[in-house]
């Protein structure tokens, strides 16, 4: 009898969505190819069921196209499908109806999909790699980010990231030669280099790409527009580095449109719509080849931790954002000797700071 009344409990219990949106603080201003940003807003989720509680984030940054205002929306529209529904509900079946709420809006379902993973797993007691049933990530080195900037910031901002053992440059400068040569002059560290789309010049790619691969850069991340296709293919024919995908590619769908355009892609959530799509497109990219590269849009330890629990299945990891904010209000994953390591215990492991009441 108490048996059956427990599970007329848990069958009648709903979950209660939560939305706070924030404003996260870098500690430099944070320069790329077409701007340059102090802050980034987000918007962190709580999934409450019963006693458990599941977290999840939304990170904005302009380029992504989507706005706080929007994301908000999106997110009580779904609040109020989800507070009809309990973790008696097949994920995937939950996961496919939120998705088909909007054909936009892939960071507000990247916070849901984190925030569900999250919860599903504390109500069964495990923790997501045993909920989804894959091997558990070991500590990986991570790079660490260096905005664009003037030398005596980079030298600083280089200074800071001691403990990493490779460096993200961000690029697609007027004279990226000089700033790789600036980056030579203060270290010897593997670099990878990201252009956000700011080469043009087809010939100049080229050799540029060249003389890189004789400077310790192992990969060149969207070196040109997603509009310049036959560019970008000829470019990474000749490229001697590999080069990787990243605002070319946001979703499973995008991938088999790939056609020699580039050797790898840049798995984000904040893109894909989260943990799931994430698992599809890393599948994806083995079948056809492609390297995998799993980054981040600037999120905190919320979304970042979330991604982590994939970093096993990667070729590359850039997964430094948390250590880039003065204000981070999660903890979760953590950082020693360059190494991105989980926390322990059930759910995805990010959790809110005291000071952050949510």
């Amino acid at each position: 009898m108490l048996t059956r009344l427990t599970m007329a409990i848990a069958y009648f219990r709903k979950m209660q969505l939560r939305i706070r949106p924030y404003s996260l603080q870098f500690k430099h201003p944070f320069g790329v190819s077409s701007n340059t940003r102090r802050e980034t807003p987000t918007v962190f989720v709580c999934l409450q069921e019963g006693e458990h509680k599941g977290y999840g984030e939304a990170c904005l940054p302009a380029y992504l196209g989507e706005t706080t205002g929007d994301t908000l929306a999106f997110l009580e529209k779904a609040g109020t499908l989800l507070q009809h529904t309990n973790t008696s509900v097949s994920l995937d079946a939950l996961l496919d109806e939120l998705d088909q709420l909007s054909i936009a809006n892939n960071a507000g379902k990247a916070a849901l999909d984190i925030a569900l993973h999250d919860l599903y797993a504390k109500v069964k007691g495990q923790s997501f790699a045993e909920f989804m049933g894959i091997k558990a990530a070991m500590p990986v080195a991570t790079s660490f980010t260096i905005g664009i900037d003037n030398a005596e910031k980079t030298r600083e901002k280089i200074e800071e990231a001691a403990e990493f053992s490779i460096l993200k440059i961000k690029a697609g400068t007027a004279n990226d030669r000089a700033l790789i040569e600036l980056i030579r002059s203060l270290t010897n560290k593997p670099l990878y280099v990201d252009v956000n789309q700011g080469w043009s010049n087809t010939t100049e790619a080229i050799a540029l790409a060249q003389w890189m691969s004789q400077q310790g850069v192992l990969l060149l991340e969207q070196p040109m527009s997603v509009d310049n296709k036959d560019e970008m293919r000829l470019l990474s024919a000749q490229s001697p580095i590999p080069t990787i995908a990243d605002e070319s590619v946001k979703r499973l769908h995008d991938i088999p449109k790939m056609d020699g355009l580039f050797k790898g892609v840049n798995i984000k959530l904040m893109k894909s719509g989260g943990l799931r799509e994430a698992m599809k497109m890393i599948s994806a990219c083995r079948k056809d080849n492609l390297l995998v590269m799993l980054g981040c849009m600037a999120e905190s330890s919320c979304a970042t931790t979330a991604m982590a629990q994939l970093m096993g299945m990667a070729d590359f990891v850039d997964l430094d954002a948390p250590r880039l904010y003065t204000n981070d209000p999660f903890g979760g994953a953590t950082y020693h000797q360059g190494k991105i390591k989980l926390p322990t215990g059930i759910g995805i492991g990010a959790f809110p700071l005291p000071q952050f009441d949510f």
